[in-house]
């Protein structure tokens, strides 16, 4: 059998849609579109384990979604590309729209 080689941006886009899927991942990116925060300030705010988020923002981490700084031992997260905020607003707006659409 032979193997078609994907081309690279559609390997990281299949990379983002799958990451983007997990509802704790997306919840992050929300909130971190308005605000920088630690993974304790984010657990505390999305309500999840500290343990989870750490999960989380290294997968975010891996596919170049966020970034951090340290700052006196904290890790503070921020967006790497504030282009995703159309980007999260697109996907949203679409599900609006099908969500009230009657097929």
């Amino acid at each position: 059998m032979i193997k078609r080689k994907m081309p690279e941006t559609d390997y990281r886009g299949s990379r983002f849609c799958r990451i983007m899927g997990n509802p704790t991942a997306y919840q992050i990116v929300k909130y971190l579109l308005k605000h920088n925060a630690t993974p304790s300030q984010l657990s505390e705010k999305i309500g999840v384990s500290v343990q989870t988020i750490c999960s989380t923002l290294r997968h975010l981490r891996n596919v170049d979604i966020v970034r951090y700084e340290t700052v006196k031992k904290n890790k503070i997260y921020f967006l790497k590309d504030p282009t995703l905020i159309q980007v999260i607003n697109t996907i949203e707006k679409y599900v609006e729209r099908i969500r009230f659409k009657r097929w």
